[in-house]
């Protein structure tokens, strides 16, 4: 499978077959090749992406997503999991009948996250953005009080763009990267202050 191909027919081929078979995650993992790193870290970060004020639900979620991204740049082809988890199976039937439901979204998604302005994924353009990618997930990881949100953002564009290829959204992780470090570098500054004010009116 090239890694330029739409994400649903990919997962048309993935989940096609007989409704009473399984597709194990291992499976589909391998089936997405490449893609299978920034498939799984978008879905470890959305919930992040949205102010839930889950007490350590980005360090829950960072841990794995960081995990799972250094496997990346180390260039494995697949993610290595647990054993459990590669195995488990997933109902054919049922994965067809979510992605009868998802085709719409999926569909207006990739109308606007598509192949366009790929120099900014290929070449050292490409190894810069995972290790902004990593740094990300790094501080996402951190159980920084308001450090989430743009972090979190800057990785769904990441992944976006890795996923369908796409530079307009490799930008806009740059952007929310940027974003990223200014904010965290406030809060790592600010936030000792605070602190040391708030005990000092204890006593």
């Amino acid at each position: 499978m090239n890694d330029r191909d739409a994400l649903l027919p990919t997962l048309e081929r993935l989940f096609a077959g007989a409704r009473d078979q399984v597709l194990t995650v291992g499976a589909l993992l391998a089936g997405l090749e490449a893609r299978s790193y920034a498939f799984i870290i978008a879905v470890l970060d959305l919930p992040n992406c949205i102010p839930t004020g889950i007490p350590l639900l980005s360090t829950v979620t960072g841990v794995p997503m960081l995990l799972v991204a250094v496997q990346g740049l180390l260039g494995r082809p697949a993610p290595t999991l647990p054993a459990r988890l590669t195995n488990h199976p997933l109902p054919r039937g049922k994965l067809q009948d979510f992605l009868d439901r998802a085709r719409g979204p999926i569909s207006r998604l990739e109308n606007l996250v598509h192949p366009r302005r790929e120099w900014w994924l290929n070449g050292a353009s490409r190894r810069l953005l995972l290790v902004a990618w990593i740094g990300c997930i790094f501080i996402l990881a951190l159980p920084i009080p308001f450090d989430n949100l743009l972090p979190a953002w800057a990785i769904l564009f990441f992944c976006l763009a890795l996923l369908e290829r796409d530079g307009l959204m490799a930008m806009l992780g740059w952007i929310f990267t940027v974003l990223t470090v200014v904010w965290t570098a406030f809060l790592l500054w600010i936030g000792p202050y605070v602190v040391w004010q708030l005990v000092k009116g204890f006593f």
